[in-house]
């Protein structure tokens, strides 16, 4: 049972965030080289300043402050924001099996960043990957909307088939233009659509930092019309919400959202789709309460499966796409069976 009072309420969402910072910090000793629990805390509070020095080496010192660190920041960031992501589409679409992945929006996001490293170049410096991928996940949303709408009015039970159908065409223009491009970028690329958060930096945080809290924050100002969203299209009308133009931020916030982070961790699926369901089943469908749950646990989920990924087949890394695709394959059948 969902859990309804205020106060079980806090208690769980103080939980998963202490669950969240102590993931954090018991993750960054996991790896290739091991790195007792003591010594990262020490690392840790020296980096703060807090701490003058211990018993680590330079080089442990390096591996998780310059390495880890990044890569478990970037992955709570990206674990957060594609459960931000798949709430919001779920409520929007009305449809229970919504999900970037599904939907064929990280398809186009892929799109986007292929087209950009193969042929376009860095055509707005920094910006130019994120942008492209924006603009590629966006577009593919667009379509998916304009073929599974009818007489103007957005059906949810073909909104799925229309998202596979888009995401497998979005993905043989993708493959396409890998075959064509030049075979050494096209290797790397194809590293990257795997998924991973190998290329996790300081410098480049601050970007999904910011778009996964503005994406929050503008999911959490239009939770009250995701609610009546929920309960169909003429309820959300009667209570006075303008539901295209709600559909418009929520779509064209989610597509920035996903752009920003396929960018920079390539095609990770099924976690908007996983995360959401269980955020419900703790704190019930009222999305003031169901968002924040949806991103603590996305957090939390992809920290520990990049931990796994670090770990398998160590000293190399498993991409992080196979993993979420296994666990998440297995979710999706499960959830079919009990619509069945």
């Amino acid at each position: 049972m969902p859990i309804r009072s205020p106060a079980g309420y806090r208690l769980l969402i103080v939980s998963l965030l202490l669950a969240l910072l102590l993931s954090c910090l018991l993750s960054l000793g996991f790896g290739s080289a091991q790195v007792e629990l003591g010594k990262v805390v020490g690392i840790v509070l020296q980096q703060v300043g807090l701490e003058q020095g211990g018993d680590w080496s330079r080089g442990q010192a390096q591996i998780i402050w310059q390495i880890r660190a990044p890569r478990v920041l970037l992955g709570a960031l990206v674990g957060a924001g594609l459960a931000l992501v798949g709430g919001a589409l779920q409520a929007v679409t009305r449809n229970p099996l919504a999900d970037p992945h599904l939907l064929g929006v990280s398809s186009g996001a892929v799109f986007g960043a292929v087209l950009m490293v193969l042929f376009l170049g860095p055509f707005a410096g920094a910006f130019s990957l994120p942008l492209a991928a924006f603009i590629g996940a966006l577009g593919s949303m667009l379509l998916v909307l304009g073929v599974a709408s009818r007489g103007g009015r957005l059906e949810s039970d073909r909104l799925l088939l229309a998202g596979v159908a888009v995401s497998f065409v979005v993905m043989a223009a993708a493959n396409l233009l890998l075959y064509t491009g030049d075979p050494h970028a096209a290797a790397s690329v194809m590293f990257w659509m795997l998924g991973g958060l190998g290329l996790a930096q300081w410098s480049l945080l601050w970007l999904p930092t910011v778009c996964v809290l503005a994406g929050f924050v503008l999911l959490m100002s239009l939770a009250r019309a995701l609610n009546a969203l929920m309960s169909g299209e003429q309820t959300a009308v009667s209570l006075g919400f303008d539901t295209r133009r709600v559909r418009a931020k929520v779509f064209v916030g989610t597509a920035l959202l996903t752009g920003v982070l396929v960018s920079l961790s390539g095609a990770i699926g099924f976690v908007g789709l996983m995360l959401p369901h269980v955020a419900r089943r703790l704190v019930g469908a009222e999305h003031r309460r169901l968002l924040p749950a949806c991103a603590l646990l996305g957090a939390l989920f992809m920290i520990w499966v990049d931990v796994g990924a670090r770990t398998l087949i160590a000293p190399q890394d498993l991409p992080i796409g196979i993993a979420t695709a296994a666990i998440g394959g297995l979710f999706f059948i499960l959830l079919l069976r009990r619509k069945a």
